[in-house]
């Protein structure tokens, strides 16, 4: 099986990237404005503090022992506190505000990315594994909203110190000043160069992330798998290739940011020195004050803070860039299989149905020179052409992969035709929405899957207004009543996550209850019993019997005793219809069916003949 491979990401940093994740936190533009607000007034505070405390240098200390020289000092105190509390108060909203951000975009991400994985069809789900599809859900989306609530709003208050105090420091001397920006240029060009390495590792830590999810949610489903093949220590050899590959790149990532980061410290306290030094001088000859010199050099060393910090903003956003582009493959993932703009106009889609609209399904299909091929795969189905009654109940038999499980897919328009049309009750099902075909149709897979909760739960799974009443009529029909009310709890009895606490055979009568529940037109029946005893499968091919009556019905089989009272049996070979008939028929041709038939029935005989002789 070829081995899913995630899309590489070697673009640059991408502005038009952040744009569209920021669209994604419409809903929190302006708390996003606000915090804006309050980064920029706790930026504009810490401008001002070093100013008044200039201003106390030069004012109050050197007039302590003069009388009246500390005539104005309560109302410079008065003032200091208040600038105080303005400042505690932006702390505080915009803490508030970072974390409510924080939260709601992750929220909406989420419900958008969840919202998406609904609307996309099987074909996505072939192809993209589930440890990919959880780590852009979970730690991807994690990492995306910390970044808009937090680095976004740090660049804010960085750039509102950096003019702040660029302007000041302009005010007090311009030549200082213009040496202390030299440093700006070589600092330009050392960000440039670490933020493209930055970028790339953290690119590859977070695809390897993604694998070591994928490795874990392989590992925990197929634990029995592990057990009974031995594959413990392979595994373990596999897992922890994954994880040295995700330790390399992470330390590769962290050791470039920690590089960087003092380069830009050094670079700053280079700038920091030449004003002490120079400044030093000039308050040794009278050309420069005491308070002023303070004040200088204070702002020096908060220019190249927020310079630092911006830089260190830049290094997270290297890694949560790698972030958005995977989350942004996700919402941006177009379905393969969409309903015209008309069908929607008409009937609505998929989270808001139009059902006022929707014809009766009365269950005639018919495909119609119908081709078929998965993406970058063989032809399955060429020119294939059948006619189904309402009502008619069709089997299909034949090798693996010779397309029979392709032929219901298509009829539940999971996929679609590559070629031809396929045409429910007369009209080209692409003119109907898909919701309103899915919700005609009852699907009974071979591998029955249970949600947690409890019996009842899952059956009104199909029909979340269904009753009480209705449920134990759907469990009575499909012969599932009798193991229901045994259990200590009856229909309240919990099933367990997957329902692994029922056998393989009430799974299936429940999931089968389940289907009917809905009371489908359409009735698909894969592989149903093939994973049950004998004495489920004789329950299940009696409820068949009512279940099926008056319903257009696919049932795909490997045991052929299941399938004897179809209207038609259809042979698949090669994507294309060998024989067609009743059962009878075709057993009179004696042809592929009949020897298929025949070898199953000597297969079973010789079964129950060693299984008496071992009793």
């Amino acid at each position: 099986m070829q081995q899913f491979e995630e899309q590489d990401f070697t673009k640059k940093f991408d502005l038009s990237l952040w744009k569209k994740i920021l669209h994604y936190a419409k809903d929190y533009h302006k708390d996003l404005y606000r915090l804006a607000g309050a980064m920029a007034i706790t930026a504009g505070c810490d401008v001002l503090f070093p100013l008044m405390t200039s201003y106390a240098i030069d004012h109050f200390i050197p007039n302590l022992n003069h009388p009246g020289g500390t005539d104005g000092l309560p109302g410079f105190i008065v003032a200091y506190l208040i600038l105080l509390v303005i400042q505690v108060i932006a702390i505080f909203r915009f803490l508030y505000l970072g974390g409510k951000v924080e939260v709601g975009t992750c929220y909406t991400i989420r419900k958008r990315a969840f919202r998406k994985l609904q609307e996309l069809p099987f074909s996505y789900y072939d192809r993209m594994p589930v440890g990919y599809l959880m780590s852009r859900m979970t730690s991807d989306t994690q990492r995306l909203s910390e970044t808009i609530g937090w680095s976004l709003i740090d660049l804010c208050w960085g750039a509102v110190m950096i003019v702040a105090s660029s302007i000041t420091m302009f005010l007090l001397n311009w030549k200082m000043t213009l040496v202390v920006l030299l440093v700006v240029p070589p600092l330009a060009v050392i960000s440039w160069w670490f933020q493209q390495r930055i970028l790339k590792s953290y690119r590859a830590v977070r695809k390897t992330n993604s694998k070591i999810t994928g490795a874990f949610n392989e590992g925990i489903m197929g634990a029995k798998t592990t057990k009974t093949l031995v594959r413990e220590e392979m595994n373990m050899e596999e897992f922890t290739e994954l994880t040295h590959t995700m330790k390399r790149s992470s330390v590769r990532a962290a050791s470039l940011s920690a590089v960087y980061l003092p380069i830009v410290v050094s670079l700053g306290s280079i700038a920091t020195a030449y004003a002490l030094w120079q400044g030093g001088q000039q308050v040794i000859i009278g050309g420069m004050t005491l308070g002023v010199l303070q004040v200088f050099v204070n702002y020096t060393v908060q220019f190249f803070q927020p310079i630092r910090d911006i830089a260190a903003v830049f290094a997270e956003m290297q890694s949560a860039q790698a972030a958005a582009e995977r989350v942004m493959t996700l919402l941006e993932t177009e379905p393969d299989i969409i309903d015209s703009p008309e069908v929607e106009a008409e009937f609505g889609d998929n989270f808001h149905p139009k059902k006022e609209n929707w014809p009766a399904l009365q269950g005639n299909v018919e495909f119609r020179h119908v081709d078929f091929q998965y993406k970058e795969g063989e032809k399955v189905l060429s020119d294939f052409n059948l006619k189904i009654k309402s009502g008619e109940t069709i089997a299909l038999v034949g090798p693996t992969g010779a397309g029979k499980s392709t032929v219901v897919n298509l009829v539940c328009r999971f996929y679609e035709p590559t070629g031809g049309e396929i045409l429910i009750d007369g009209v080209n099902y692409k003119q109907r929405s898909q919701l309103w075909l899915q919700s005609n149709l009852g699907y009974v897979l071979q591998e029955p899957r249970l949600f947690s909760g409890t019996i009842r739960d899952n059956i009104r799974y199909a029909k979340l207004d269904a009753t009480d009443a209705e449920i134990e009529a759907a469990a009575k029909m499909v012969n599932a009543e009798s193991f229901i009310l045994k259990m200590e709890k009856g229909y309240d009895t919990d099933v367990g996550e997957g329902g692994n606490r029922l056998s393989t055979g009430e799974k299936q009568l429940i999931s089968f209850a389940r289907a009917i529940l809905a009371d489908p037109r359409i009735f698909v029946l894969d592989e149903a019993t093939s994973s049950v005893d004998t004495q489920t499968e004789q329950m299940i091919q009696h409820a068949i019997s009512k279940v099926l009556t008056g319903r257009t019905s696919f049932i795909i089989a490997h045991r052929l005793s299941t399938i004897r009272t179809a209207d038609r049996i259809l042979v698949i070979d090669d994507g294309k219809i060998k024989e067609m008939g009743t059962h009878q028929e075709l057993l009179r041709l004696k042809g592929a069916y009949y020897n298929l038939y025949t070898n199953q029935f000597q297969e079973e005989q010789a079964m129950e003949i060693l299984g008496k002789n071992e009793g």
